[in-house]
């Protein structure tokens, strides 16, 4: 049985958990999601969304959305990255999708070391937190899925790039396609072929 992860950080107000994917992609928006789940939620299958197969992400998004008390998904696109930094982009994606809940948390707990304050909102980082509490990882999971969703409708018009399978990250394929056709809109001008994986702490 896998382990379950914690309900809450902060069991005395509704607790949103956010997190964020597409990061370190050449190509796409990067896009996060902010959940609130009921108290009494639980959830062996649930975890960090790198660690699922694409059917038990998707299983699990469908089950999230049905349950959570409110949930949200934001997207920041790639020329707004390239103007303020791939880490400003995924904290303003956190901020928008809290924006965005219908409900309106008591605290928040964030995947990773870095956060800027949303209102006057208490807040917790916690590196790794999509391995530990269950909001976190339902953050997690809706990111991934609706990104990748998000990358299969980029890839019907730019096929080249082979988004359908490399969701915009830097694949030996992706990186021959840039090489011999060039970027198109949806990349990130500021992302270097080499070195492109930003090792930033979120």
């Amino acid at each position: 049985m896998p382990k379950m992860l914690k309900p809450h950080y902060n069991e005395n107000v509704a607790e949103a958990g956010c997190d964020e994917a597409g990061r370190g992609c050449l190509a796409g928006p990067v896009t996060a999601a902010a959940v609130i789940l009921p108290p009494l939620y639980a959830n062996p299958l649930l975890t960090d969304s790198k660690k699922l197969s694409p059917y038990t992400r998707e299983k699990l998004r469908t089950e999230i959305e049905e349950t959570a008390i409110a949930w949200a998904v934001a997207m920041v696109g790639p020329t707004e990255i390239d103007n303020i930094n791939i880490l400003n982009a995924s904290i303003l994606a956190m901020h928008k999708a809290l924006e965005s809940l219908e409900a309106d948390p008591g605290h928040i707990i964030v995947d990773g070391s870095s956060f800027k304050r949303y209102k006057n909102k208490p807040f917790k980082c916690i590196v790794r937190g999509d391995a530990e509490f269950l909001s976190i990882a339902a953050a997690s999971v809706l990111a991934k899925t609706h990104r990748d969703q998000h990358m299969l409708k980029l890839h019907m018009d730019h096929p080249i790039y082979g988004w359908d399978k490399n969701k915009g990250y830097a694949t030996k394929e992706h990186i021959k396609a840039i090489l011999k056709y060039g970027k198109c809109i949806h990349h990130r001008k500021s992302f270097k072929l080499k070195g492109e994986q930003l090792k930033l702490p979120l």
